[in-house]
């Protein structure tokens, strides 16, 4: 549907989105859906990315062969379960490794609700975090892995060998430690509920480790935890920060008491986002009945597939509209999605199209393309 398509039949659109389709990505170029010759992404990004993406074009995976390759991403997708969800992350992961990724990040919602976990500061989203993370580490260990779950500090470690006793217990392969297991322990910790096992040794034997629950003033203990594991032997070591929720903690680097944008250019840019799921919900107003439209969408991704905005149906499924090699911005999800639903009625330049998107439709992460050391979280 063009942008020039009237208001009525853009409504139409809306109430018969569930016959979408996927525009499929062809040689390092998505194919759009819009019927204008100049894409939304700027151009001289595109350039830049599809030579970077020619460059770390990935193969069949080593782990799937011909049984499954899913460079050419998903039409729809609707996971059943977190379980499935946790499947899908671990399949990724290992197709990751088997192209030779070390640095890897998963993200998906780790709760079934719209509420930001750290936002809501609750043990909740924490405990099923946990969860989820010795779900995929099982899995992992399953396939040969010797997998170290890394907590932010001892508290949380303490806390954790307690509540989820049994199941670390009973997952074979699978350890559990903190970012200061390295470190002299607190004499006091025993009296704030410490006392579990020290973890150094479980840990310096892993070949794999996940990453949970850090905060953004963590994030420089888990770099140094990386660097030390990286200088003792082990770069052929896997990390893997799951479930959290880098984009909320880049926005806060470099403000007052936080690390400085550096942690981003110099460690953050060399993850590549493997599994990759981050729902979005959106409202428009328009001067007809129902007057509010709400829509709903993700910006997904499933190694070594591409880079998928989608757009949820009625029926909670995730149909694709766009695709790309690069990863989008928020911006440009929106804007994917506005056009998909027939909402972008405004004339192409207009000053009512710069008021629905605004001046500014990026982050300084995703801008600040010179300065990072790694483009791997692009990819």
């Amino acid at each position: 549907m063009s942008h020039h398509q009237s208001l009525a039949a853009g409504h139409a659109r809306v109430l018969a989105n569930s016959s979408l389709t996927c525009s499929r990505f062809v040689r390092g170029r998505r194919v759009c859906h819009q019927t204008q010759p100049t894409s939304l992404r700027c151009r001289h990004q595109l350039d830049r990315f599809a030579l970077l993406a020619s460059a770390n074009e990935p193969i069949t995976s080593a782990s799937n062969g011909a049984v499954l390759d899913k460079r050419s991403g998903r039409m729809t997708y609707k996971p059943l379960s977190y379980g499935e969800m946790v499947n899908d992350a671990v399949d990724s992961v290992v197709s990751a490794i088997g192209d030779n990724l070390k640095w890897l990040e998963v993200e998906f919602p780790a709760l079934p609700t719209n509420v930001d976990g750290y936002k809501g500061s609750s043990d909740l989203f924490i405990d099923s975090n946990t969860q989820l993370a010795l779900a995929g580490a099982r899995r992992l260990a399953a396939r040969g892995r010797k997998v170290h779950i890394v907590l932010p500090d001892g508290g949380e470690y303490a806390r954790t060998c307690r509540i989820f006793k049994n199941s670390i217990q009973l997952a074979e392969g699978v350890t559990v430690g903190h970012l200061k297991e390295g470190s002299p322990p607190n004499p006091l910790s025993a009296l704030f509920g410490g006392g579990a096992p020290s973890s150094k040794e479980a840990g310096e034997q892993a070949d794999t480790y996940i990453f949970i629950n850090a905060t953004c003033i963590e994030l420089l203990n888990v770099r140094a935890y990386v660097d030390k594991m990286v200088a003792d032997g082990g770069q052929d070591k896997v990390f893997i920060l799951w479930n959290m929720e880098l984009d909320t903690l880049r926005g806060d680097l470099g403000l007052p008491a936080f690390p400085s944008k550096d942690m981003h250019y110099q460690f953050l840019s060399r993850v590549r986002p493997v599994f990759y799921l981050r729902p979005r919900d959106y409202s428009k107003s328009v001067p007809v009945p129902p007057f509010i439209v709400n829509y709903s969408g993700a910006l997904f991704r499933e190694y070594p597939g591409p880079w998928q905005v989608m757009l949820k149906q009625d029926g909670g499924e995730y149909a694709c509209i766009a695709e790309d090699r690069a990863r989008y911005n928020l911006g440009e999800v929106k804007e994917e999605l506005t056009v998909a639903m027939g909402l972008a009625t405004e004339a192409e330049g207009s000053a009512m199209q710069f008021l629905r998107r605004g001046y500014k439709t990026s982050t300084w992460y995703e801008d600040d393309y010179d300065l990072e050391q790694s483009h791997e979280w692009r990819l």
